[in-house]
């Protein structure tokens, strides 16, 4: 088939050759839903893996690590609070100060066997109380400054990168999972985007009979751009391939988060199968509950019971691959303590994060717990941030794959002070 000018392939692909270099370095190619930039990774099995689920809206930490032993606690959530260990609904105990949400309990067995870890009062020393100011400040990793052009995963998926010799040997090192690459990736390293749901397994316009061919031949040559094409197509095929073996009965009724776990699980696999992908992330919304947010019951309890569900099945698709990955599970700020009138609360400050895993110590409830009490809060409302959130990636960077300051700083750029928070035995 001759090849045609890239601007009457068909309406989708309308772009001319000028118009993608423009879009350099940046270059984000979506081919049937695979969207890339520059990377790559060594496929070794039992290389450390790391997945990051951001909750979006501002999960209310205060409801998911229920602190039953803090007075204050009963005292500010009236009708949301969730009960003690023991009582009916109560919250599932992990010591005397802490207990589990009760529709988390189907990641309760991870706790038990020391592969469960949580951060209580943790987040960004930043103040705003914007989703989306706080959001990139998240997934930039540098709060308080809007200005940096990239974010912390695209950052750390570079820093492996260069662990490798030869840049385009190795292809699906980072995987997002969504149509719209995030805050978090942007950046110069290579990102693959795999489609939610059925849209994962529907084939994409340069697997088109003739059309794939017609494009590939027209980006023939070796700049920069033509090799992304073609690295975009691999990338395409290889998702594909590992997709195709999945069951598609295991899709049939799972309960999720607009298909969530049948997400994770096929990114779990995906991971398991694949040992170049060692970077994941995962966005996930509806965490604003201003109103009616209820307690052990109710919509967040509705939301917290999938989430578990959708983590339960990431961890049970990366089965052996489970002890070398850490999923760290973070939110762009926490909620006020206090009950507002709507049955809700509102954006507040300090909030939780967890890690799953490898390697953890057994039992941990890291960092200091600032209390409830009217003294303690931030500006009067909020609980305080006692563990930086930059801390926790350290930590697991440091921890799991062993990088050292300088890299650390790449990563992680203007930390001038590092809090240990000890996760990993």
């Amino acid at each position: 088939m001759t090849a045609t000018p890239s601007h009457h392939l068909n309406t989708g692909l309308r772009a001319s050759r000028r118009q993608l270099l423009r879009s350099a370095p940046g270059l984000a190619l979506a081919a049937g839903g695979i969207r890339l930039s520059f990377a790559q990774s060594p496929a070794d099995a039992g290389a450390p893996r790391l997945v990051v689920l951001l909750l979006r809206g501002a999960m209310d930490g205060l409801s998911v690590l229920v602190p039953h032993g803090d007075p204050a606690y009963h005292q500010s959530r009236g009708s949301i609070a969730i009960a003690r260990p023991g009582d009916p609904d109560g919250a599932l105990p992990l010591d005397s100060l802490f207990g589990l949400h009760p529709a988390l309990s189907p990641l309760m067995p991870y706790w038990q066997s020391g592969r469960m870890a949580f951060i209580p009062a943790s987040g960004s020393h930043d103040d705003t109380r914007s989703h989306f100011d706080a959001q990139d400040y998240m997934e930039s990793g540098t709060p308080g400054r809007k200005s940096t052009p990239d974010g912390w995963l695209n950052r750390l998926a570079g820093v492996l990168g260069r662990q490798v010799g030869d840049p385009m040997a190795h292809r699906l090192q980072s995987v997002n999972l969504g149509p719209t690459m995030p805050r978090i990736f942007a950046g110069e390293a290579v990102v693959a985007s795999l489609a939610s749901g059925q849209a994962a397994l529907m084939p994409g316009a340069l697997e088109r009979p003739g059309l794939g061919e017609a494009f590939l031949q027209l980006y023939g040559g070796e700049d920069r751009l033509s090799l992304t094409v073609r690295e975009a197509a691999a990338t395409r095929r290889d998702i594909m391939a590992r997709l195709a073996s999945d069951d598609p009965k295991a899709d049939q009724g799972a309960l999720s988060l607009n298909g969530l776990s049948q997400d994770t699980a096929r990114l779990g696999q995906l991971m398991a199968r694949d040992a170049r992908v060692r970077l994941a992330f995962v966005p996930i919304g509806g965490w604003d509950t201003h109103a009616n947010q209820g307690g052990a019951r109710g919509q967040l309890a509705t939301r917290l019971a999938l989430l578990s569900q959708a983590i339960d099945a990431l961890a049970k698709g990366l089965g052996e691959r489970f002890a070398q990955t850490t999923v760290l599970v973070m939110s762009e700020f926490g909620r006020t303590v206090r009950q507002n009138g709507t049955g809700g609360t509102d954006h507040g400050h300090g909030n939780l994060a967890w890690v799953m895993g490898g390697g953890l110590r057994a039992g941990l409830i890291a960092g200091r717990w600032p209390g409830l009490d009217n003294a303690a809060l931030h500006e009067g409302r909020d609980l305080a941030v006692t563990t930086d959130f930059r801390d926790i990636i350290a930590d697991v960077l440091e921890s799991r794959f062993r990088l050292d300051d300088q890299a650390l700083q790449t990563v992680l750029p203007g930390m001038s002070q590092r809090q240990r928070v000890g996760l990993f035995a």
